[in-house]
């Protein structure tokens, strides 16, 4: 391990013997300190906010955004309490599962299980619990900085999932693991590669989608979870959800399959609604009128 990442992790080691409620409100901070500052990401997320919540009046529309950039700020800050403590000590951050019983019934079926883990709550240390009931592929793009590999690797130990590269050659190991009977996870709301999804709605508005996960579940039959972790409430840990996809996520018509794919992550979302990572820009793609910027831009009270 290159000598300054392993000195970020044992930063991390060092920070993560602070309670998740301090380091939670050190993100809440730095998220409304962004907000306050004009950041882009604020603008961003009130943008979204102004596209999926069309009913909130203006000021209930700004504290909905206060109370999202705050919890974007968590979802930074968690993360060295979920790497610093090593899984096994994150784990006992968990305080309830709700829906273990469709995960034990679809890995008993031996069909094969995709997790689709949308941007919601702390995905991370939904890794570390599905890795710590059966081995997981993951499907992931490489980060920018190769080090960073190093110690994902580090902090993760024995409970890392195998990643897979969102390429040619990692899509033929997803379709492998599932014929197999194992579990593979994806991100369903990861905005595809232009030419690499289908235009579906999503909370009302076009966005594209990815098709990749549909066309796994059609292929291979394996039985299709989504899952979270949501934040509770003064750094109290977290409780992890498990629900089942919406009926049409494996129909052989992609429309049909990317509009059931956006429920899902709809139904997801609206559990812990401010936890979602409303910083993405998830209705901008090719072919799309942009409503961030330009003409196409969305009014924000």
């Amino acid at each position: 391990m290159r000598a300054d990442i392993y000195l970020i992790y044992l930063l991390l080691r060092l920070l993560a013997l602070l309670p998740l409620r301090a380091l939670h409100a050190l993100g809440a901070g730095i998220g409304r300190l962004l907000l306050a500052l004009g950041a882009r990401s604020a603008d961003v997320a009130a943008v979204n906010l102004a596209i999926t919540c069309p009913g909130l009046d203006a000021a209930a529309r700004r504290a909905l955004l206060r109370e999202a950039m705050a919890e974007g700020g968590k979802s930074v800050t968690e993360i060295i309490k979920v790497w610093g403590s090593g899984a096994g000590r994150a784990l006992q951050l968990v305080r309830e599962v709700r829906g273990a019983e469709l995960f034990d019934a679809a890995l008993a079926s031996g069909k094969g299980v995709i997790i689709a883990a949308p941007h919601l709550g702390c995905w991370e240390l939904l890794n570390y619990w599905l890795c710590s009931r059966t081995p997981m592929a993951i499907l992931y793009r490489p980060p920018r900085i190769a080090a960073i590999e190093q110690l994902l690797r580090k902090v993760r130990g024995a409970l890392a999932p195998e990643q897979v590269r969102a390429e040619g050659a990692g899509v033929r190991t997803l379709y492998k693991r599932l014929a197999a009977g194992g579990t593979v996870g994806i991100l369903p709301d990861q905005k595809p590669r232009a030419g690499d999804g289908e235009i579906a709605p999503f909370f009302g508005r076009d966005a594209l989608t990815m098709v990749l996960l549909p066309r796994l579940a059609a292929r291979t039959g394996a039985t299709v979870l989504f899952a979270f972790a949501e934040r509770l409430p003064r750094g109290a840990g977290f409780r992890i959800h498990l629900l089942p996809a919406p009926a049409g996520l494996g129909d052989a018509d992609l429309a049909t399959a990317c509009a059931a794919l956006n429920r899902g992550v709809e139904t997801c979302v609206e559990h812990a609604f401010a936890q979602y990572q409303w910083q993405y820009k998830r209705f901008s793609a090719d072919g799309l009128v942009s409503p961030y910027d330009g003409p196409g831009r969305v009014a924000v009270d």
